[in-house]
C-alpha cells in the first residue's frame, strides 16, 4: 500500500500541476450552481432539501467524469511514459489502483466545495442532514463508478478523444438503462424478471435512493462491485498491452 500511496500523490500532484483540477472543479461548480437554482428550481420549490442539487449529478458526471479519465492511460501511452512506470518497482495492479485513487480524490474534492449550498439550504430552512450526507455519500461512489468505466476505456487506445466518446457511451448505457422511457419499451414484451434485471444495472436506480437517504447495502454493494470490475477489466487490459 506505500507504492500505491506514492503513485497516489504522484498522480494527484499532477493533476494540481496543470490546470486539468482546477479546470474540472470550476465547470463543475458552476454547472452545479445553475442546475441547482435554475433549472432545478431551488427557490421555487420552498423545500429545504438538496434534491435538485444531486439530481442531475449522473448527467453531469456522463460527461465531466470521463474528461477527467481519458488522460489516466491515454496520456501515458500517447507520451511514452507508461513503460517508464511499468519499469519502477510496482505492479499493475498499484498502478490502475494508485491513478484511480487519484482522480476519485479530485471528484470528492469537487464536491467537497459545493458545502456553501449545504450551508444556504441549511441557513434557509431544517433540513435533514442525515439524508443530505447519505446523498453526498451516493454521488461520490457513484462518480467511483464512472471513474472505472471512463479509466477502462481510457486503456483502450491511446488516443484521448476515443477514450472520451467511449466512456460517455457506455456511463450513458448505465445511466439510462434504469430510466422509463427504456423500462417502457420492456414492458410490453419482457417479464417483470428481466425489467428488474436491466433496472438494477442502472445508476440511476441505485443512486436515487441514497439521494432520498436511504443507504442500502446492495446499493453501495453494486457500486463498489462495479468499481472493481472495471478496474480489473482495466488490468486485464493493461497487462495485455505490455504483452504486445
Amino acid at each position: 500500500m506505500g507504492l500505491v500511496f506514492t503513485l497516489f500523490r504522484r498522480e494527484l500532484s499532477s493533476f494540481f500541476a496543470t490546470p486539468v483540477a482546477y479546470v474540472f472543479i470550476t465547470i463543475f461548480l458552476i454547472l452545479s450552481g445553475v442546475f441547482t437554482f435554475f433549472i432545478g428550481s431551488f427557490y421555487e420549490r420552498g423545500q429545504a432539501d438538496l434534491l435538485p442539487f444531486f439530481n442531475f449529478h449522473p448527467w453531469l458526471y456522463l460527461f465531466l467524469v470521463p474528461a477527467i479519465a481519458m488522460r489516466t492511460w491515454s496520456e501515458e501511452r500517447k507520451s511514452g511514459t507508461i513503460e517508464l512506470l511499468m519499469t519502477l518497482p510496482i505492479s499493475t495492479l498499484q498502478a490502475v489502483l494508485g491513478k484511480f485513487l487519484a482522480s476519485w480524490a479530485v471528484l470528492g474534492l469537487s464536491l467537497l466545495l459545493t458545502f456553501p449550498l449545504w450551508l444556504t439550504v441549511n441557513y434557509l430552512g431544517a433540513p435533514d442532514n442525515g439524508v443530505i450526507i447519505a446523498a453526498y455519500i451516493g454521488s461520490w461512489l457513484m462518480a467511483g463508478a464512472f471513474l472505472a468505466i471512463g479509466m477502462c476505456m481510457s486503456a483502450l487506445t491511446k488516443n484521448q478523444v476515443v477514450a472520451f466518446i467511449l466512456a460517455v457511451v457506455v456511463c450513458f448505457l448505465f445511466v439510462v438503462s434504469g430510466s422509463n422511457i427504456v423500462l417502457d419499451a420492456f414492458k410490453n414484451w419482457a417479464p417483470s424478471l428481466v425489467i428488474d434485471t436491466v433496472a438494477s444495472f442502472s445508476f440511476l436506480t441505485h443512486f436515487e435512493s441514497m439521494a432520498k437517504g436511504v443507504i442500502a447495502l446492495n446499493d453501495v454493494g453494486y457500486f463498489l462491485i462495479s468499481i472493481a470490475i472495471w478496474l480489473y477489466v482495466s488490468l486485464l487490459i493493461i497487462e495485455h498491452k505490455k504483452a504486445d
